[in-house]
Parts: structure tokens; sequence; C-alpha cells
């Protein structure tokens, strides 16, 4: 009985849905290999190709082990990039596209901003603390449910991260000064964290101009422990 009221209290707080405006990048392995996918978790969307996984230019990603940083090949499949290898106990992966096209946003009605998104994702296979490799990073650091968040290697204070599994239990909270932030993690199985921050510098990406540059990270992780998971939803239809 103890059990189920758990349950239900942790269900009261189940989130069906996250923002469309919130597409992430994040990397999942299985016993096959590793991947990377566009779209939203918590949503069971991934996006496809023919689709807008085709945005995607040159995505990039590092196996990074004891024995230093190794290079991975990406591969696009039908929803998702296979990588040339998966992370071994201990290791990590980082992943991003930096060549995300300069898009504009426009509101109100008033002068477009054109922006460079780069879109990001990290895979750890431990709660081992982590060094920022990233531009806007999401770190475990070496306590469970606990989280740094880092930009341009420095604390990042006031960051707003979200916490989601398959299912679309999510929850939210936001960094301390010196970037921590920590979460309760009651269920088993894959978790994704994400963080968005953007910079109102102006630049060049690819020879186009831009005037804000916006960033989004993931963190994926597996936690054995816990309250057994619930399936994620019934799979979202990708966007054309």
């Amino acid at each position: 009985m103890k059990r189920l009221a758990i349950v239900s209290s942790l269900l009261s707080t189940l989130v069906l849905a996250v923002p469309a405006s919130a597409h992430q990048i994040w990397l999942q392995q299985d016993a096959k290999g590793a991947q990377l996918y566009f779209g939203e978790f918590g949503e069971n969307l991934r996006e496809a190709s023919p689709g807008l996984l085709d945005k995607f230019v040159s995505p990039s990603a590092v196996l990074i082990g004891s024995n230093g940083d190794r290079t991975l090949e990406l591969s696009k499949k039908s929803n998702a990039f296979d990588l040339s290898a998966k992370a071994g106990s201990g290791e990590s992966i980082v992943a991003e596209e930096a060549h995300y096209p300069v898009f504009e946003n426009k509101h109100g009605g008033g002068t477009p901003t054109r922006t460079a998104w780069t879109p990001a994702a990290r895979l750890v296979t431990s709660n081992a603390a982590q060094e920022p490799r990233l531009t806007l990073d999401l770190l475990p650091t070496g306590k469970p449910g606990e989280f740094k968040v880092t930009y341009k290697n420095a604390p990042l204070p006031k960051a707003k991260v979200g916490l989601v599994v398959q299912s679309g239990w999510m929850k939210e909270a936001y960094s301390d000064e010196q970037g921590l932030v920590h979460f309760d993690m009651p269920w088993q199985g894959a978790y994704v964290a994400e963080v968005h921050h953007t910079d109102k510098v102006s630049g060049e990406r690819d020879g186009k101009a831009f005037d804000t540059a916006s960033f989004v990270t993931t963190l994926s992780l597996v936690q054995p422990k816990g309250i057994k998971a619930l399936p994620a939803g019934p799979a979202a239809k990708p966007n054309k």
C-alpha cells in the first residue's frame, strides 16, 4: 500500500507534454549501439528523414574515455543518427550540431532576430563528476540527483533545468550561484535533463550573420534503482 501511495503521489505531477518549441537532441544507447535523436524525449517524438532531421548539416560526436578522446562517425538513418561506437562503463559521449542553419525569429511584427541555434547532448554511464566540454554543458557532480550547469566553462546561475523520463513525468528547478541544481529521481530507467541559454551576442555562422546565440543541451543517464518506470506514450508523428 505504501508503494501504491508513492506512485499515486508521483503521478499527480505527471507532465503529459512539453512545449512544441522545446526540441532537443539527446543520446541513447542499448546493446546494439548508440543513437543521436532530434525531437522531444518526453513526448516520444523523434523527427525523421525526410523531414526536420534533414536540417542537421554535420553533427559531431566524441567518445570520452580513460584512454582519451575518440571522434565518432555518425550515419543518418530514418529517425536518428547512428554513432560508430557506444560508451562503455565509466565513459561518456558528447555531441553537437554547430552548423544548424541561422534562422529568423519574428516578434510582434518588429525587426526579425537572426538566431544561431546550437543543440548539444551528453550521455554518461555513471554519476561520476565530469569536466565541461560543451559551450553550454550539463554535468553530473558525483552526487545522486545533483547536476552542474556551465556556460563557456563557468558556472551558470539561475538556469532553468528540466528533467524528464520516457513517460513524460517532468520536474524543473533552477541552478544556484554555483550552477548547481538538485532533483529527486524516483524512477528506474532513462532520464534526460535539459537546459537552455540565450546569449545576445552577434557573430557569423557559415557565412551568415546572426544577432543572438541560442543553446540547448541535454544530459542522458540511466538510473538502475527506484520505482519501476512507466512506459513511453505512443510515438508522436514527426513534423515535415
